[in-house]
């Protein structure tokens, strides 16, 4: 088999990557063992607005102007609906945090986002004693569904490789590569954590945090919001609602913990005053860089051998953009972006 790409990994990564090939008219094969779960389980919410300081996030507005338009593409494509626009509700614990509320709301970055009044009007089964603020023009998207899509249509292409990739049958030279059965010009690797078992790319900073969330029935819970409180509420339909997330930097395994358990119902009931009964438990590793940046690049000696990485918790808006630069490096010799850029952790 010839392609152009070989990519390993099909979380949203390397679902962007691919996306830009195909737009691109380049050939490809992905391979994707399931062996990490990350954008699956992720909460999928974009928010240009740090909620525990009130500060923009790193290049949101661009990259969200690249995002929003990647996902209904998508929607286009697959005449599905995956990017679901909602409002967020940011419940105040004291009248300090109101009083960075209103002058965080005043800079010209967080202006389209962020309502400047306080709302004190009651939330039924929400306990919000100092009221909350509004934010506007945010969502969340199915990644779940997304990636499930984005997997069968692969597959109906013949594109996708249910299995694990081994690093060692690699054979690089100037002209190609070559994998087993597989000639590509380059590969990309958009494996999550399990860059630390990659050879080439492994010397790259990573932290595993873990990430648990709940899937919770709460019928007398009747918001059209996400709440952010001590965690998060995600109204998903049907009376069910996203609860999370946690942050463990300890345990590296993926599996839900009875620990993560009680650390999220703990913070959950500190406002919500309704009934609600668990009915499902995730978990999985997020790759995350300490500068909170993604890693974008080539490898130092071998050019052919890329990576698209380190999206941490804000996937759902780093992803598209992400590729797009590497995929106009690779193709066009224009440069990434020094803060997306790996080349940040070669310099002497």
């Amino acid at each position: 088999m010839n392609v152009d790409y070989i990519i390993v990994g099909l979380g949203l990564a390397g679902l962007a990557f691919s996306k830009e090939l195909e737009a691109n008219n380049k050939s490809f094969a992905v391979f994707e063992n399931n062996s990490q779960n990350s954008s699956v389980v992720a909460g999928g919410v974009y928010n240009p607005v740090i909620l525990k300081r009130f500060t923009p996030v790193w290049e949101a507005s661009n990259q969200l102007n690249v995002a929003l338009p990647f996902y209904q593409e998508l929607e286009n494509k697959f005449k599905k609906r995956y990017n679901f626009p909602i409002d967020i509700f940011r419940i105040f614990k004291s009248i300090e945090e109101q009083n960075n509320w209103f002058v965080a709301s005043d800079n010209q970055a967080l202006s389209n986002y962020m309502v400047s009044e306080i709302n004190h009007s009651a939330i039924d089964g929400i306990q919000a004693n100092h009221g909350y603020g509004k934010l506007v023009n945010t969502g969340w998207v199915d990644t779940q569904l997304l990636l499930n899509d984005y997997s069968a249509y692969l597959k109906t292409k013949n594109a996708l490789l249910n299995e694990s990739f081994n690093h060692a049958d690699v054979i690089i030279s100037d002209e190609n590569i070559k994998y087993q059965h597989i000639t590509a010009t380059k590969i990309v690797f958009c494996e999550g954590f399990g860059m630390l078992q990659n050879p080439f790319f492994n010397y790259l900073p990573m932290q595993e945090a873990k990430g648990e969330l709940l899937i919770i029935h709460a019928p007398n819970l009747k918001v059209n919001a996400l709440i952010k409180a001590a965690v998060f509420v995600l109204p998903l339909g049907n009376d069910l609602y996203k609860v999370g997330a946690t942050f463990n930097w300890k345990d590296k395994t993926q599996n839900p913990s009875e620990e993560g358990k009680i650390e999220l119902l703990e913070k959950l009931d500190t406002f919500l005053n309704v009934p609600y009964k668990v009915v499902k438990q995730l978990a999985g590793i997020r790759p995350t860089v300490k500068d909170r940046r993604p890693l974008v690049g080539t490898h130092p000696h071998y050019k052919n051998l890329a990576i698209l990485n380190g999206l941490g918790t804000r996937g759902v808006i780093i992803a598209p953009i992400a590729a797009k630069q590497l995929y106009n490096y690779l193709e066009n010799g224009v440069s990434i972006n020094p803060e997306y850029s790996i080349l940040r952790f070669l310099k002497d």
